[in-house]
Parts: C-alpha cells; structure tokens; sequence
C-alpha cells in the first residue's frame, strides 16, 4: 500500500508533529508532503520518510516567511502528483486538505484546527499583524475562505482532535468529524509528590498572543505572587520581560528535562487561552498537578473542573485574579497527585493509535505492525 501524508509544514516537534510522528508509526512506509521542511527541526521518526516539499519551499526565504506565502499555497497542494497512492492522510491547523486525492483513494484528514487566521481568529490575527500584512488581509481572506470551504469537500474523513474543533469544523465547512484526542506522552511523566512542590506558578507555551501571556504577566504584577514563564520567541518574551515585576521569572526555550522539573514542582498551571486541545495541561496534570483555565476550547474537556483543576469565565487580569484567589481557597493546593493524574491516562499514545486504526479499518486498510504498536503504546 502506498500512504501519502500531508503536512502543513514542518519545522519544530509541537503537537500537531507528535500527531504526524504516531501516524509514522503506523505506516513506515508512507511518504510526506509538506510546504517547507527543516529536518533539524523534527524526530529521528519522521526523518526516516522520504519527504517532499511543495513550491512553496523554492520563495525566498521560505523557511522563516512560510506564513506570509499563505494565498499561494492552495497552488502549492493542488499542483502535487499524488497519481498512484492508496491512502491519503492530511494533518490540518494550515493548508492541507486542498490536495487532490486519486478517485479510489480515500482521503482522511485529521483536523487540529479549520485555519484560525481565516477564521475565528481572524480578528486577533489582524489586530498583531505588521501594516502590510493588515492592509492584504481584508483582500485575501475571502478568497482563502472559498477555498478553504471548497476543499473540504474532497475529504472523504474528518477527525477532530477534540469537541470543540469537532464543532468548528461543522461551523465553518459543513461537516460531521469524529474526535480522536492528539497523542500525549503521558507515560514520560509521573506524579510528584506534595512534599516536592514550590511557590511558584507556571506558564508554559509559544508566546503567541491567542494563548494570552499578557494576561498572566499583568494578573501576577498586581498579585505579587511567583510566576515562571517558559516558552519563546526570544522577541515576544524581551517584550513581556519589560513590563514584568521582579516576582516575574522567564527561562525562555528550555530543554525537556527542564520543563519537566518545572511541570512536576509548581503549584498549578495558568492557562488562560483558548486552544483547540492544549498538550501542556495534560502533561502537567500527569505530574499531577492542577491547571487553572480559562473555561473554553480544549481544556474544558481535559481539566476536571474542582478535581484536576479550576476553570474560569472571564477571560481578563481580573478574571484571572479572581480564579487564582477561588484556586487557593478550594483546597485543590492539597490534592492528591496520583487523582490528578489518572485520567489523563486517556490522552495517551495508545488510545490515539487504537482509535485510529478503526477509522482507517472502515476503510478495510489495516496499518502495518499496528496491534504491536498499540500494545508497546499501553
């Protein structure tokens, strides 16, 4: 069987890469299809497929200005020659699904997010965006949306990667989509004990302004109380580091062991953005500690409000006051790591790869070496 899959691009390892990384592991085989390509960027996993870049990755400085390329990467997919293959999986937050598929090869995406730029960012996207970029927006972007919804049609399979992509991407195209949660290592991470915890709050992430890190910034210049932010980019986290109190403490990038540390020794997560599922509650949780969230997006189906965590209603610095004050009055401070930790269980890689492989069998496609997989996974 020859797999084709389709990636928006590929530079780091985040969540939407893990997603790429365990559908490797059930079809070695398979070729990628990306817009732009760094290898440095990704898992040794992922290296091993032979992986084509679209034309996108011949523009001048492609691997940095990927975004500003956006109206002619529908161009990009549909000129791809995916003539010959049996399978056809797109992995989709930017452009993917726009590929053509042979007729007798079904066509599966996997939707972590209908493009929040074209959609319902759109706004936020053009509020942060340099002048030019907001003087074209409002030219290109209904074109992109036509697109965007025409292509959807040649999908023959939507999975959502959780209930509320699950209602977007009926809102936006029009269509029915099964939720199948994204692969988190949760096995990399164990639940430390309340003996080993510190006075500090954490926030973890890309500091992009959607996940609203200045929120959290401001909320703890007003409270006084430790906060650790970890995540890049260098420019956005010089500019946070500015307006920040002393009590305010960045580590920038950090390697994983790190990251952990700080996962398993805080006393809560602070997550007051709206994403479409979110990895990094889930692995704090598995070191069993809370998550204070803003109350929509993924993290209301992953955070078990007043048992893993709080969540909350106003999206402002005094909705988060207010929900950091409720936090350290509810006693979830004193709860129990291992409680925390146990249903995140269910995010795991092996529930990931089991539940796709019943998609792929409605199909009649049966993944190579996937009961194996799915074994070494639990």
């Amino acid at each position: 069987m020859r797999v084709a899959i389709v990636h928006y691009w590929l530079l780091h390892m985040r969540g939407g890469e893990k997603v790429l990384e365990s559908l490797c592991k059930l079809f070695p085989q398979a070729d990628i299809f990306t817009h732009v390509y760094n290898p440095d960027g990704v898992s040794e996993t992922i290296r091993r497929h032979k992986v084509q870049t679209t034309g996108i990755s011949k523009l001048p400085g492609a691997l940095k200005r990927y975004r500003s390329y956006l109206p002619f990467m529908p161009y990009a997919l549909e000129s791809l020659d995916l003539s010959g293959y049996d399978l056809v999986i797109s992995s989709e937050a930017g452009p993917a699904k726009g590929v053509i598929a042979p007729p007798d090869a079904p066509h599966i995406c996997y939707c972590h997010s209908p493009m929040r730029y074209l959609w319902d960012q759109y706004h936020v996207y053009k509020a942060g965006a340099g002048r030019l970029a907001k003087l074209t927006m409002p030219l290109l972007a209904p074109g992109l949306r036509q697109w965007d919804v025409t292509t959807a049609a040649r999908v023959d399979q939507f999975i959502a990667n959780s209930s509320h992509v699950e209602k977007r991407i009926n809102k936006y195209w029009r269509r029915e989509a099964r939720v199948i949660y994204p692969p988190v290592a949760v096995e990399d991470f164990s639940p430390a004990p309340l003996s080993e915890r510190e006075d500090f709050y954490l926030w973890a992430g890309e500091l992009v302004s959607y996940k609203r890190p200045d929120i959290v910034v401001d909320a703890f210049n007003k409270l006084g109380k430790k906060l650790v932010v970890i995540g890049g980019p260098e420019n956005t986290r010089q500019a946070l580091a500015a307006k920040a109190n002393d009590n305010v403490t960045f580590l920038g990038k950090v390697p994983f062991a790190v990251l952990k540390s700080h996962m398993a020794r805080c006393k809560a997560l602070v997550f007051p953005g709206e994403e479409d599922f979110g990895i990094v509650p889930v692995e704090v949780m598995a070191s069993g500690r809370p998550v204070i969230a803003y109350n929509r997006g993924g993290a209301t189906e992953t955070v078990r409000d007043g048992i893993s965590g709080l969540l909350f209603d106003e999206q402002s610095v005094g909705g988060l006051i207010d929900a950091i004050g409720r936090f350290e009055r509810s006693g979830l401070l004193q709860a129990d790591p291992h409680t925390i930790a146990a249903h995140t269980i269910r995010f795991s890689e092996a529930n990931f790869l089991s539940d796709m492989c019943d998609v792929f069998a409605q199909y009649g496609i049966e993944p190579e070496m996937a009961e194996r997989l799915v074994e070494a996974a639990q």
